[in-house]
């Protein structure tokens, strides 16, 4: 298992993990979609792989302080995610890319990175230099100043990605972020998540489990609510068998694991 550290420039004793996670639970509606969950992440791109109804969305929600447990225990940066806490300094900390991007059709592609650095409490100072840092690494530099209604599904997903690293997080939580992007930018992808990851905690929910094997250094993979592994891609791989369904050896190991007998719920959860 991939034992991360925190970044240097942050105090050991302030926190062992940038995120933890003991038996969490959340509800999606009335269903428990996160149902006794345990984990562990810190520094480094972790990919959130798991069948669709696994939970993948719901974790990040309640990761990105969208969704408060149910039960159990939950903390980010140290802090605890609670019906109690106040959260409003941990936003500031974290980015965060929904399955589904809202925005203004009206507002430019600039206005709406600097909107959402100003939702975060960025100094005023440094906005407009981080705004055009962000639209730069995502590629879209060329339309900063076109409207958001008029960009494809693939440029609105890079901008998105923009607003979600804006603010320099120390948790970057990304639901799909891949959806829409040409080969050719999902490469271009990778190489920023690798970056990113190398000061940040970044989880990365996505289908494409060849996108995980080419950019994260841990994977994480959920069933039914609950961890099932977490380890590297080499690991995931190593456990395939050519009968396997995938392919690639990652893929295989992916099927492998989900098709492992597991231990059935305690009555009552």
């Amino acid at each position: 298992m991939v034992r991360a550290v925190p970044p240097a420039d942050l105090k050991p004793t302030t926190y062992a993990w940038h995120i933890r996670a003991e038996d969490l639970r959340v509800r999606a509606g009335r269903r428990m979609a996160v149902d006794g969950l345990d984990l562990r992440l810190g520094q480094g791109v972790h990919g959130l792989l798991g069948p669709n109804g696994a939970g993948k969305t719901t974790l990040i929600r309640a990761l990105a302080t969208v969704l408060r447990p149910a039960g159990g225990e939950l903390e980010v940066l140290g802090r605890t995610i609670d019906g109690r806490t106040d959260l409003r300094a941990l936003r500031e900390r974290i980015g965060y890319l929904p399955q589904e991007l809202g925005y203004y059709p009206r507002f430019t592609v600039r206005e709406f990175v600097e909107y959402l650095a100003w939702l975060k409490k960025m100094d005023a100072r440094e906005v407009p230099g981080a705004v055009q840092r962000a639209i730069e690494r995502v590629g879209l530099a060329g339309r900063a100043d076109d409207r958001m209604k008029t960009l494809s599904g693939g440029m609105l997903r890079r901008a998105g990605i923009a607003q979600a690293i804006v603010n320099d997080p120390d948790v970057l939580l990304l639901d799909e972020p891949t959806v829409g992007l040409d080969p050719a930018q999902r490469l271009e992808f990778r190489t920023l998540l690798r970056d990113l990851g190398a000061r940040a905690c970044v989880l990365v929910s996505t289908h494409l489990v060849e996108d995980v094997a080419a950019s994260c250094t841990n994977v994480v993979l959920v069933d039914d609510g609950r961890l099932v592994f977490q380890g590297t891609p080499e690991e995931v791989a190593g456990l395939g068998d050519p009968l396997d369904v995938g392919d690639s050896p990652i893929e295989r190991g992916y099927t492998a694991l989900l098709a492992r007998p597991r231990p059935r719920r305690e009555a009552g959860r």
